[in-house]
């Protein structure tokens, strides 16, 4: 047993080698595993957990936290020879969950990007090109505003449940899927986060479980904002690796349904991330385009904010610290900001389709 835990402790580097080598061959990890294996255990999961009212995900990573708890105490209470065994223990257990997430799911981190599988001309983003986006997108959205309020000052209020939301959300895949056939979902497995307090101190508003292959969301989050984000989710379970590009799917998708209020949450969400590259661009054109949107449509980014603020705090900032290695050491070498490089993926996408 103890040759056993060695020998999976030694594997792990050795894990992490092979998956960094594998990002040099994307098309390899496109045809062989995202588009073979991937697909099989994607469908496997969501079949097995998918019909479950709670979430399992949630349930195994509570578990996981008091093992880990159990270990730290038995680390500090037990002799020194003990403690190397610990240590051995502790290798390989990494190991293999480092495994299991790379072969479960993680290995999409290596596959094509979006701009190669859908054909789009990735350019370098100018002052131009940006202003004249995030101009399509304040027409977009001040039209969507206008069909769901009765003045341009009243944000606006979503009349469905979460739960209703939840339940309508996958549906955008389908008019999707039409278009881009490697998009289709199905079956289905999105739930509410049983962790949605703790995750929101954290500041994420979801997550894809990989063990399990459940799309958790936060269920504390404003309505407004949670139709696209449940769409991100449903993106990675499907295989898209990249935040940046889970954003962009999720807001295709949700801008693909045929109700208004998800296409208006995912209108809000490009739009922010819109403004927030113009903030950073031209801060005279941002606030140009502060006084010409709304002041409904700035009192629903306002809403969402004001939610993210309320639960601000010290700790926040290690998480994300984690969180931005983690994205770092999985290609995506913006970290956080990869988020908002699905501006980049929407301009590309609107020179060569209708948005």
């Amino acid at each position: 047993m103890a040759a056993t835990k060695k020998m999976l402790t030694y594997l792990l580097p050795v894990q992490l080698v092979v998956v960094q080598l594998l990002t040099f061959f994307p098309e390899f990890v496109e045809k062989y595993y995202s588009n073979t294996v991937y697909p099989f255990i994607s469908k496997t999961f969501r079949y097995i957990f998918g019909w479950l009212p709670f979430s399992v995900g949630d349930l195994f990573y509570s578990l996981g936290i008091l093992l880990i708890l159990r270990f730290i105490y038995i680390s500090l209470t037990k002799k020194s020879v003990q403690k190397r065994e610990l240590l051995w223990s502790l290798g390989a257990t990494l190991s293999v969950m480092v495994f299991l997430f790379y072969a479960l799911w993680g290995l999409n981190y290596a596959r094509n990007n979006l701009y190669t599988r859908m054909e789009l001309q990735k350019n370098e983003k100018s002052e131009e090109a940006l202003l004249e986006y995030t101009s399509l997108l304040n027409k977009k959205i001040s039209a969507l505003h206008g069909q769901l309020t009765t003045n341009d000052t009243l944000a606006v209020v979503v009349p469905y449940t979460k739960n209703e939301i939840f339940a309508m959300v996958p549906e955008a895949y389908i008019p999707l899927s039409e278009k881009f056939p490697y998009l289709a979902y199905s079956p289905v497995s999105l739930k509410k986060s049983l962790l949605s307090l703790p995750l929101t101190y954290m500041g994420f508003a979801g997550y894809l479980n990989p063990f399990t292959g459940e799309a958790q969301v936060d269920y504390l989050m404003p309505e407004v904002a949670l139709a696209v984000t449940c769409a991100h989710e449903i993106a990675h379970q499907i295989g898209i690796g990249f935040e940046s590009e889970a954003n962009f799917i999720g807001f295709l998708a949700s801008v693909h349904h045929d109700d208004p209020y998800i296409q208006y949450s995912a209108y809000i969400m490009a739009y922010r991330y819109a403004l927030f590259d113009l903030a950073r661009t031209n801060t005279d054109l941002f606030e140009e385009y502060l006084e010409k949107t709304p002041k409904g449509i700035i009192k629903n980014i306002q809403e969402i904010e004001n939610f993210w603020l309320r639960y601000d705090n010290k700790s926040e900032a290690y998480f994300k610290a984690f969180y931005e290695g983690y994205l770092r050491m999985n290609n995506q070498e913006e970290g956080m900001r990869s988020y908002s490089k699905m501006t980049d993926l929407l301009m590309a996408y609107t020179q060569k389709y209708e948005l």
